[in-house]
């Protein structure tokens, strides 16, 4: 019986633990208004699409030359391509945004997080802003929403670069933690508002090659966009809904000039996909990055970006 009482006592202390634990590290939604002070650029403003405020920055060089599209991954928002666009910037024209569900942008209106939609809201801002054809750069997802755009919209793309890229059916050595959580069903029931800081940080360490390199600062900006009111319920209908599909059976039929950047140290999507890609792409070339995870781009702005540079002032 004394035994009995220690094992119910000590449960009852575990629970009113994890209970307590998770309720510290529960947080609310936070309203967009809240967010736009720190994370809006002056160069970024609202663009309206299909109905939705898409967060959008327009910046560089105006000239004759194609402007340049960037398209960020799942959990990330335009701010990833900082370091790139410090760059790009000196030579043409630089946009990118933050996709539906993600950054200030916030949920899609009809709950729709297909490719095919993705690659539309891609079409309805180069619609707005004026450009009838672009150069289009997307990491992980947004690689992803960059080669759909180009198969899908032929007309409207003049070259791709894909870092990291998803599409293809793949097997991670490591998934994010955040990532998990998202996509379990009783997680998702049971820690509601659940998102400790740390989780966060664990997550952006995956899916770097040298997880050293992460700040505080990095975390906090994936940490606070993250709250932004209907993300984290969007995040799980975008792993439900946009899973590789058809559209790769027509990579072989693409014909622009593609660049593939790839990080060896990629646990989630495996170099192999960046040489299927290779493969299956006609007009590409696959640079890899020995040291480097799946970010790139973000991990190593000024390494990465070199590579594009020479690509953009290549005449094809």
């Amino acid at each position: 019986m004394k035994l009995l009482k220690i094992i119910a006592g000590t449960l009852l202390a575990l629970i009113a633990g994890s209970y307590l634990f998770v309720k510290m590290h529960s947080v609310d939604d936070v309203p967009v208004e809240q967010l736009t002070a720190k994370w809006m650029y002056n160069t970024s403003t609202f663009v309206e699409v299909n109905g939705l405020p898409v967060h959008v920055s327009d910046e560089g060089t105006d000239n004759s030359n194609i402007p340049i599209i960037l398209i960020h991954g799942t959990g990330a928002s335009l701010h990833t391509w900082d370091g790139w666009v410090s760059e790009l910037k000196n030579e043409r024209r630089v946009i990118r945004f933050d996709l539906p569900g993600f950054g200030l942008t916030g949920p899609e209106p009809q709950n729709n997080y297909t490719i095919e939609q993705y690659t539309n809201y891609v079409v309805g801002i180069l619609d707005n802003l004026g450009v009838s054809k672009a150069i289009i750069a997307g990491n992980s997802l947004g690689g992803y929403i960059a080669w759909a755009t180009a198969i899908r919209y032929p007309n409207r793309v003049s070259k791709l670069v894909l870092v990291d890229a998803s599409g293809y059916p793949y097997e991670a050595e490591s998934v994010p933690i955040a990532f998990k959580l998202s996509q379990n069903k009783l997680a998702k029931l049971l820690l509601r508002n659940f998102i400790p800081k740390f989780v966060i940080r664990k997550s952006v360490e995956n899916v770097y090659g040298t997880p050293s390199l992460v700040t505080n600062e990095l975390v906090n900006r994936y940490y606070e966009l993250t709250l932004r009111e209907g993300n984290r319920a969007a995040i799980k209908e975008r792993f439900i809904q946009t899973q590789p599909g058809n559209l790769r059976q027509f990579l072989p039929d693409l014909s622009v000039p593609t660049l593939i950047l790839w990080g060896a140290k990629d646990k989630l999507i495996p170099l192999k996909i960046g040489k299927r890609f290779e493969k299956d792409i006609p007009n590409s070339t696959l640079i890899i990055f020995d040291e480097l995870g799946h970010v790139p781009h973000e991990e190593a702005p000024q390494k990465t970006v070199l590579p594009v540079l020479e690509f953009l002032s290549e005449k094809h």
